[in-house]
């Protein structure tokens, strides 16, 4: 194979290269494994797929060889978090209980498109047990460490933990996650990638083990915004997307006031106000001002409970109810249990209020894009939430905060790098929108990418 460096590439670096003949298709995929099974971290995949990878790899090589490629991706390696069915392998949804269950008679659908765009995928990677926290933490199969964190283990965000570890550490360039309260933009913006969250329903859910029915997408983890506009028109079946780039010269941004800076650490703040002022910079309109349906979401969940726990409660409590709650982690148990308290008139006022406030949030909104801090804080240490259950807890509900509401009201969003506070860890800055109004997003957050990002030097 060519000595070129395939571990700092973007999925359409990658691609061009495979496709002008510069790589194999079939030696990137041998190179991809070889470098997964080298890491020294092995909590990060928890399958690797060889033998399906070179297989794919080796039709993707004779099809570009003979002037057919299907397409930009064509040959590019993929992870799939542990959610997703993939033909003939167990979905455990990063849990022991169901490792003995039957494997997936097919690929979800979401796995069948990318394969048909000529995406290698090469194994499933770790995640929160049952996707059921934003920190990542798994007492089964372990923690992925952030790559980030030189001075002690930190932790890689949740739940598609493994998704934004692979990718921030080189080791494939996209990654597939799920996202019910943060779950891909946390580990993205924990890791110093780039995390898109779609809205909710732009692709088929069959075959991903839900966590919230109401709340649960899907995302793309990965290195650059054009990576995920690929992925994203692969994964909704075309061959090539609509989105246009487009300029942060005149884009109106609104910054919220309210809630999202909250306890945020001075290194976030900095680095969050100087990627916003080279946005002004660069010719946007920021606007600061209370954004009112984030308090009234934080309202109505105070007073009738979490939506998300309402449903996880919902969906295991037989397994909760039974001995297999001794195999979980007891952080998810004690989590989940929660919604038993969650009365059918309060899961209902929680329906009928979040209809509401989607729309209102959406109108209030209008043409602008939502942009604030993916998080409060940088990742913290890992061993400092394994030895305490309440700091856990305390951790989990400020992490999750800034991105549930996203999930809540319905929004799409892009988190991009644009810094680095505390121990020199990555800081995320998130672009949001309301519902099915991912092209706009994608198209702001390919013109912003640049301008956020922490100027080098």
């Amino acid at each position: 194979m060519s000595d070129i460096d395939i571990k700092a590439r973007s999925a359409l670096q990658l691609g061009a290269l495979i496709q002008s003949g510069l790589l194999d298709a079939e030696q990137v995929a041998e190179s991809t494994i070889a470098t997964i099974e080298a890491s020294d971290d092995p909590a990060v995949f928890t399958r690797v797929t060889a033998g399906r990878a070179l297989t794919e790899a080796r039709e993707a090589a004779r099809r570009i060889r003979s002037g057919r490629p299907r397409g930009p991706l064509d040959g590019v390696p993929v992870a799939w978090k542990d959610l997703f069915d993939i033909e003939g392998i167990v979905t455990t949804a990063g849990s022991r209980v169901l490792a003995d269950d039957p494997p997936a008679a097919a690929d979800a659908p979401v796995v069948a498109r990318l394969k048909s765009a000529g995406m290698v995928s090469v194994g499933k990677v770790n995640m929160t047990e049952f996707a059921f926290s934003g920190l990542g933490l798994n007492p089964h199969y372990g923690t992925p460490r952030n790559p980030h964190g030189r001075d002690v283990p930190r932790i890689p965000g949740g739940s598609s933990s493994g998704s934004g570890v692979s990718v921030a550490a080189g080791l494939v360039p996209v990654s597939i996650g799920t996202d019910t309260g943060g779950s891909v933009r946390i580990p993205a913006a924990f890791n110093g990638i780039v995390g898109y969250k779609a809205t909710r329903g732009r692709y088929p859910m069959a075959g991903v083990y839900p966590l919230s029915s109401s709340l649960d997408s899907l995302g793309v983890l990965c290195r650059t915004v054009a990576d995920a506009v690929a992925v994203d028109a692969a994964l909704t079946g075309r061959v090539s997307s609509p989105v246009l780039r487009g300029r942060v010269e005149g884009a109106r941004l609104v910054v919220p006031s309210n809630v999202v800076f909250d306890g945020a650490e001075s290194g976030v703040v900095t680095a969050f106000e100087a990627a916003l002022e080279r946005l002004r910079a660069a010719g946007a309109t920021v606007e600061r001002r209370p954004f009112p349906a984030f308090d009234e979401v934080l309202a109505v969940l105070g007073r009738h409970g979490p939506l998300v726990t309402a449903e996880a409660y919902a969906l295991h409590a037989d397994r909760l109810a039974g001995p297999g709650a001794s195999e979980m982690d007891r952080r998810v148990v004690a989590r989940t249990r929660l919604g038993a308290k969650i009365s059918l008139v309060d899961y209902i006022a929680v329906q009928a209020a979040r209809a509401r406030l989607t729309e209102t949030a959406r109108a209030d909104l209008g043409d602008a894009v939502l942009i604030h801090p993916t998080l409060p804080h940088v990742a913290p240490p890992i061993a400092d939430l394994e030895a305490d259950d309440d700091h856990f807890v305390a951790v989990n509900a400020k992490t999750l905060r800034n991105t549930m509401l996203g999930n809540f009201l319905d929004f799409c969003g892009v988190t991009l790098p644009c810094g680095r506070g505390d121990a020199g860890m990555p800081v995320g800055l998130l672009v949001s929108g309301g519902a099915n109004t991912d092209e706009a997003v994608l198209s702001f957050a390919l013109a912003a990418e640049a301008v956020v990002a922490e100027p080098a030097g």
